[in-house]
C-alpha cells in the first residue's frame, strides 16, 4: 500500500462525501449491471441476469413512479444497491424482480419460479406484499406484510436485504408521494423498523441513511437546523481538520505504519439523539467530527492506537475495544477520543481492512460465493464467528406465540437490540431470554398461565424482588398465586415484548370485567332514581332495545360511557329519564373500574383526584399523592417541594402510579425555562420548535432579560414525561438557544 495510493484512497472514499448510489444518478444498463456483478462473482451467470433485467422492465412496462421515472428505473436500483454490497447473483435477480408479482397482473410466483428457479422465487415470496388478501385497516396491512417478511427472513437473511434495499430506494425517493401523512408514516416505520434491522446486521450505513431521511419527514425544521450548524461547523473547522488529519497520516508515517483514512462526520439524526437525550447545546456535542485509520493487521490497530495514546492525551471512558469484544452483529473496531491541538476533541476509530469491509457490508462480508443452486456458503459466515440469521431468532419465537400482527411490530422494535442471558427452572429447563430480563419476563417464557399468576420470585432459592435483572446460570423459581392478576407497575418489570403484550392482555380483559362491573352498578343506580327496581327488569330485554348483542356488552358501555345510562333507560323506558350529570359527579378514583390516570394499592372510597398545579405532574414522573384537608388526594411529583411539609405525616401519603390509559391520550402541562439570544424573531423561532414537536404553548412570560439574551418560561400542554424531552431537544437544536431546563414548579399565577 503506497502512500499515493493511500492518499488517493483517502480522497475517493472520504465518508464526509456522499455515499451510495443517489438518483440524480442514472440508472444503471442490463449490461452495466451484469458487469457490476461479474465483477465480484466471475461465475455469475450473465444471460440469467440480463434475462431477469429484461423480464422486469418488459413486465413493468409503461408504469411510471410518482416521480415521474419508469417503474422499472426502481427495481433496477434496488439490484445496484444490491450490487454495492456484493450479493449473490440469485439475490441480484430478486432485487430485479421483486415488484413484478404484485404489481404485474400476468405474472405469478408460479411464473418467476419457473424462468428464474425456486431460489430467486422464494427470495421474490418473501418481500411480497400480502395485496391479494383483505385487511381490517391499513395499520393491521403493513404490520402483517412485515410478519410475513420476517418470517421468510428467519429462513433466509437474503430476504432482509432484498427488503432493505427495496426501502432504502423508496426512502430516498419519498419526498416524491403526495400526501404527507402517508410520508410521515413511511419515515416512522422506517425509523422503528428498518434502519434498527439494518443495524442488526451490521449495516450501519444504511441504518444512518434511512434514519436521517426518515427524520427529514418526521421533523424537518429541527434538521434543517442542524444542518445549518454543521454548515457554519465545516467552514469554521476546515483547515484545523485538514491539518488533523495530516498529522494523523504523518504520526502513521513516521512509525512505518501503512493505513487509510477516512474523514467522518456525525449525522444529523444521530447528533438530535445526543440532543434529545443529554442536556447538552450543539456545540458541546463532541464527537461531531472523526476520523477512520484502517490498517493492515490486528496488531497495528493496537500499536497505533499506543502511538495515538502516546502524542495525545486520551478521554479515558470513551475507550471502547470492540476487537476483543466484538458486537454481536460482527463489528470489531477500537475507539477512542484523544484531545489534539486548541483541545480538540477527535474520535479515532482503528481498524483492518476486513473491519471496515464488515463495517460497511455487515453481515454480506462474510459470505463466500460458489457454485450451488444458493449463490454463497453460509458454513463459511458462522466459521467466521457469525451467522447472519442469528441475530433474528428472536422474531421466530415471538412468531411462535401467536397474537395479532399489531403485537407483533411492538415486540418486534423490544427485540432488536437485544443480546441475551440463560437462565433455567427449578427442573433444570433452559429459558432463553434478553439480557436485562427480569423474572416476570421469564414467567412468561416459561408459559402464559405462569405469567399470568406470577406474585413473586427466588433465585438461586432466596427470595428476590421482581425488578431483580437475571444473570447467566440463574436458577428462578416462580411464586404463583391462584387467580390471574396483573402485575401493577409491569412496565418497569419486564423487558420482552411477549411478556409486556400478556400483561397489557390480562389487564384489559379485567378492565372489561371493571367497566362491566361499574356499568351495572350506574344502571341499577339509575334505574332506582326513577323508582324502578332492577331486580324485575330484564336486562336481556334492556340490552336488545338498547342496540346490544350481549348484557356484558351494555354494562361495560355504561361503564365507559357514562352519559349512556340516560340514553339506555329512555330507549328500555319510554319517556323516563334523569339528570346523570349529579350521577357522574359521584364516580371517583376508585370505583370498580379503576382510575384512568392514577392507581395506587391505598386508595379509599370517596377520595378525589387532583394534579398538583405546583408542579405539574407528567405520565413518566415519579409520583406521590398527598390526601389535602378540603382537596382530596393530591398528585405531586417525587421532587415537589411543596410536600415537605407533609414529611411528619406519613399517613397522608399515598403510593401512586401512572396507568396504561394516562400514557395513550392525557394533555398535561408541563413548564420550561429557555435561555436564547435576546435578537428580532427568536420567539417565534421557539414557539415553532415547539408546535413542530406536538406542543401547545399555554403560556409564556419572561423570567430575566440582559444584555444580549432573555430568559423565557413555557408552559406547554403535553402527553408524557417523554415528549417535554422531545420539546426540550427541538428547543436545544435552535442555533440561538443556549439552555433548556424544566420548571418544577409553575411560575404561572
Amino acid at each position: 500500500m503506497t502512500t499515493a495510493t493511500v492518499n488517493q484512497e483517502d480522497r475517493s472514499r472520504d465518508v464526509l462525501s456522499p455515499r451510495g448510489i443517489r438518483d440524480e444518478e442514472p440508472y444503471l444498463s442490463r449490461e452495466e449491471l451484469a458487469d457490476a456483478v461479474l465483477a465480484y462473482q466471475p461465475d455469475a451467470d450473465r444471460e440469467r441476469l440480463l434475462a431477469a433485467y429484461d423480464f422486469a422492465k418488459d413486465k413493468h412496462g409503461t408504469q411510471l413512479r410518482q416521480s415521474g421515472d419508469p417503474y422499472y428505473s426502481h427495481p433496477v436500483r434496488v439490484a445496484t444497491l444490491l450490487s454495492a454490497i456484493k450479493l449473490d447473483q440469485a439475490t441480484i435477480m430478486a432485487g430485479l424482480l421483486h415488484d413484478t408479482v404484485e404489481d404485474c397482473d400476468d405474472v405469478s410466483l408460479e411464473d418467476i419460479e419457473a424462468q428464474f428457479g425456486k431460489d430467486v422465487a422464494f427470495l421474490v415470496d418473501g418481500v411480497t406484499k400480502l395485496g391479494q388478501l383483505e385487511y381490517q385497516s391499513e395499520a393491521s396491512k403493513q404490520a402483517e406484510n412485515f410478519q410475513k417478511f420476517i418470517l421468510a427472513t428467519v429462513s433466509d437473511i437474503r430476504v432482509l436485504l432484498v427488503k432493505l434495499a427495496d426501502r432504502m430506494h423508496n426512502m430516498r425517493t419519498l419526498q416524491y408521494k403526495k400526501n404527507e401523512e402517508s410520508r410521515r408514516r413511511v419515515a416512522r416505520e422506517t425509523m422503528d423498523l428498518y434502519a434498527p434491522l439494518a443495524r442488526r446486521i451490521g449495516l450501519h450505513y444504511v441504518a444512518s441513511e434511512m434514519e436521517d431521511l426518515s427524520f427529514r419527514f418526521l421533523n424537518p425544521e429541527a434538521r434543517e437546523q442542524i444542518l445549518q450548524q454543521l454548515e457554519v461547523l465545516d467552514q469554521e473547522n476546515k483547515e484545523d481538520l485538514a491539518r488533523v488529519r495530516l498529522s494523523i497520516r504523518e504520526t502513521m508515517d513516521r512509525h512505518g505504519i501503512e493505513c487509510r483514512i477516512k474523514g467522518r462526520r456525525k449525522e444529523p439524526y444521530s447528533i438530535w439523539r445526543k440532543l434529545e437525550k443529554k442536556s447538552i447545546s450543539f456545540r458541546d456535542v463532541a464527537d461531531i467530527f472523526g476520523f477512520r485509520v484502517i490498517v493492515e493487521t490486528v496488531p497495528e490497530c493496537y500499536r497505533a492506537l499506543g502511538i495515538f495514546h502516546t502524542q495525545w492525551p486520551c478521554l479515558p471512558d470513551r475507550f471502547r475495544d470492540f476487537i476483543s469484544v466484538p458486537k454481536p452483529n460482527g463489528y470489531a473496531s477500537l475507539h477512542t477520543t484523544v484531545r489534539m491541538s486548541n483541545t480538540r476533541l477527535v474520535e479515532l476509530q482503528i481498524r483492518t481492512e476486513e473491519m471496515d469491509n464488515t463495517a460497511e457490508r455487515g453481515v454480506a462480508a462474510h459470505w463466500t460465493y460458489k457454485n450451488s443452486e444458493y449463490g454463497f456458503d453460509l458454513e463459511s459466515s458462522r466459521a467466521a464467528g457469525l451467522d447472519p440469521a442469528a441475530n433474528l431468532h428472536a422474531f421466530g419465537e415471538l412468531l411462535a406465540h401467536g397474537g395479532d400482527a399489531n403485537d407483533f411490530l411492538e415486540h418486534a422494535k423490544m427485540e432488536m437490540y437485544r443480546t441475551h442471558v440463560f437462565a433455567f427452572t427449578p427442573k433444570g429447563r433452559l429459558v432463553l431470554l434478553p439480557a436485562g430480563s427480569m423474572p416476570l419476563d421469564f414467567a412468561y417464557a416459561v408459559h402464559t398461565a405462569v405469567g399470568n399468576t406470577c406474585n413473586g420470585v427466588k433465585i438461586n432459592g432466596v427470595p428476590r424482588k421482581l425488578r431483580t435483572p437475571l444473570k447467566n446460570g440463574d436458577v428462578v423459581e416462580i411464586i404463583r398465586r391462584d387467580e390471574p392478576r396483573p402485575v401493577p407497575g409491569f412496565e418497569t418489570l419486564t423487558v420482552t415484548g411477549r411478556a409486556r403484550a400478556a400483561q397489557r392482555r390480562l389487564r384489559r380483559e379485567q378492565e372489561t370485567q371493571q367497566f362491566a362491573n361499574l356499568g351495572r352498578s350506574m344502571l341499577e343506580r339509575g334505574l332506582r332514581r326513577v323508582d324502578i327496581d332492577p331486580v324485575s327488569v330484564d336486562m336481556r330485554k334492556v340490552a336488545e332495545r338498547a342496540g346490544f348483542e350481549r348484557i356484558a356488552t351494555m354494562f361495560e358501555s355504561v361503564g365507559r360511557n357514562q352519559d349512556a345510562v340516560n340514553e339506555i333507560i329512555t330507549l328500555a323506558f319510554p319517556g323516563v329519564s334523569f339528570d346523570v350529570e349529579q350521577e357522574k359527579n359521584r364516580v371517583t378514583l376508585d370505583d370498580e373500574h379503576a382510575a384512568d390516570m392514577i392507581s395506587g394499592a391505598q386508595l379509599t372510597p370517596g377520595v378525589t383526584v387532583h394534579l398538583g398545579e405546583c408542579c405539574h405532574p407528567l405520565p413518566g414522573d415519579r409520583i406521590v399523592g398527598v390526601r389535602e384537608p378540603g382537596m382530596g388526594l393530591v398528585v405531586h411529583t417525587i421532587y415537589c417541594a411543596k410536600i415537605a411539609q407533609f414529611d411528619d405525616r406519613p399517613d397522608l401519603w399515598v403510593d401512586l402510579q401512572w396507568t396504561e390509559l394516562a400514557k395513550s391520550g392525557v394533555r398535561a402541562v408541563g413548564s420550561l425555562a429557555v435561555t436564547a439570544a435576546d435578537n428580532k424573531g427568536v420567539l417565534a423561532q421557539q414557539c415553532a420548535a415547539v408546535a413542530q414537536a406536538g406542543g401547545n404553548i399555554t403560556g409564556v412570560k419572561t423570567r430575566e432579560r440582559e444584555p444580549g439574551f432573555m430568559e423565557l418560561v413555557f408552559n406547554i400542554e403535553v402527553e408524557d414525561l417523554r415528549h417535554l424531552e422531545q420539546i426540550k431537544a427541538a428547543l436545544r437544536a435552535l442555533a440561538v438557544v443556549e439552555r433548556v431546563e424544566r420548571l418544577e414548579e409553575s411560575e404561572f399565577e
